[in-house]
């Protein structure tokens, strides 16, 4: 069959028909299907179970220094908690905070001292006539949302393979002290999979910066979400808080990242880690907010996922379960599209997301339409500031959630979208 593209009006016009018939009996199914947000499956959560049993007397309360787990107290974790973070961090146990369950209330929560009391001694950023921030896009909308929520002016950066494009962040923050951080997701990124590189890592530690608190929130969501065992099947990251060390700007960066995705959304723990100037920093403004957080919870996943090896061994068993989704979504999108031009799809090897770029225009339109058709995605220009996408291009699609049988529906649904939404551009032209 010829592209879409190379077809007459009236072979377009046959073929939006033939679609359209196809649409209207997938419509007629009444499906209600999900692909919106990156949630394990129930098979994933279902590995997790066994961490529930595993603090239930008074002796599996105790804290390895003797700290009765079930009381007040131990404002940033338990030193067993500190070390498994750690792991996760790719950092030391002292330069980390254990918090609740959630890396966003963390992220969150950092940009609120910031704004309300600066960092470690600058203006605070509510002071200020304008803070910018800057956004690699495509990206996270929930990264987005919290520096809207604080009204920052949100610059989109440009994504490459290797990461945010540096030229254009080292321009950005050479000579403008109004731009205060940048977001980043550097390793298999949301939603694009990409790693960043080494070089990368190391322009954002040593970039001169106008301004003296530039803060990097380096968001390694999916740093041990890997979806191959082998290790040269899997990306590696370089650590930004070493790379600010060597650069001389060890206070540049915070790290996040949480057991999310790696035992339960909602009840899992999180962490940050930072220089020893920042910690001291956060700990001190903590100390009004909270007493402790869930050292109970610390402790279950401490005795259930043990260290880094432990971690590792569990993260294998969800790689099993992702691994043929991401591989469906791959070989339907490559099975499909063929016709459709300006089609492309990441493939990464790791992390929870494919982001698929449609043809310029079209992004609003497919969504509508699978929406219609029973298929819930993130909506068209989420993964930009602002919900603009300026090409209306960029869909998130998020493969975990749904049984493989359910996703292969859910994927003959999104690509008969996309067809239709090409089709329907081609003859507006």
């Amino acid at each position: 069959m010829p592209a879409y593209a190379d077809m007459t009006t009236e072979e377009l016009a046959a073929k939006r028909d033939e679609l359209m018939r196809e649409y209207e009996a997938i419509k007629a199914k009444g499906l209600a299907l999900n692909m919106a947000r990156g949630k394990p499956s129930s098979a994933q959560l279902d590995l997790s179970m066994p961490m529930l049993a595993s603090v239930t007397t008074y002796e599996d309360c105790l804290a390895e220094d003797g700290t009765d787990c079930r009381n007040y107290g131990v404002l940033d974790g338990i030193p067993e908690a500190k070390r498994l973070m750690a792991s996760m961090l790719d950092d030391d146990a002292d330069h980390v905070i254990v918090f609740g369950s959630s890396s966003l209330n963390i992220m969150y929560d950092t940009m609120a001292r910031c704004w309300s009391f600066g960092t470690l001694g600058h203006t605070p950023w509510s002071k200020l006539d304008e803070v910018k921030w800057l956004c690699p896009c495509p990206g996270y909308d929930r990264h987005f949302g919290v520096t809207e929520a604080f009204g920052f002016t949100m610059i989109p950066v440009t994504m490459t393979p290797d990461g945010p494009d540096m030229d254009e962040v080292e321009r950005l923050v050479a000579n403008d002290a109004s731009v205060k951080g940048i977001w980043c997701v550097p390793k298999y990124s949301n939603p694009g999979g990409v790693t960043y590189s080494d070089e990368v890592v190391r322009r954002l530690a040593a970039m001169p910066c106008a301004a003296e608190d530039f803060r990097i929130f380096w968001d390694n969501a999916y740093g041990i979400h890997h979806l191959y065992d082998a290790p040269e099947q899997q990306d590696q990251l370089l650590d930004i808080r070493a790379a600010c060390d060597e650069a001389g700007n060890p206070d540049r960066c915070f790290k996040f990242a949480s057991t999310s995705k790696v035992t339960f959304p909602g009840a899992g723990i999180s962490a940050m880690a930072a220089s020893a100037a920042n910690i001291a920093d956060v700990k001190a403004r903590m100390n009004p907010q909270v007493i402790g957080h869930d050292k109970l919870n610390q402790l279950r996943h401490v005795r259930f996922l043990r260290d880094a090896k432990g971690l590792a061994a569990h993260m294998s068993k969800h790689a099993a379960i992702l691994r043929p989704k991401f591989e469906l979504v791959d070989a339907k999108l490559t099975e499909a599209l063929t016709e459709v031009g300006g089609c492309s799809w990441s493939k990464p090897r790791g992390g929870y997301f494919v982001s698929f770029d449609a043809p310029a225009g079209c992004a609003k339109r497919i969504v509508a339409l699978a929406k219609d058709a029973g298929v819930t995605m993130t909506g068209a220009g989420a993964t930009w500031p602002y919900k603009n996408d300026p090409a209306d291009s960029n869909i998130r699609i998020a493969p975990s959630l749904p049984p493989v049988e359910e996703l292969e529906a859910t994927l003959d649904v999104f690509t008969c979208c996309v067809k239709l939404a090409y089709i329907e551009k081609l003859l507006r032209e």
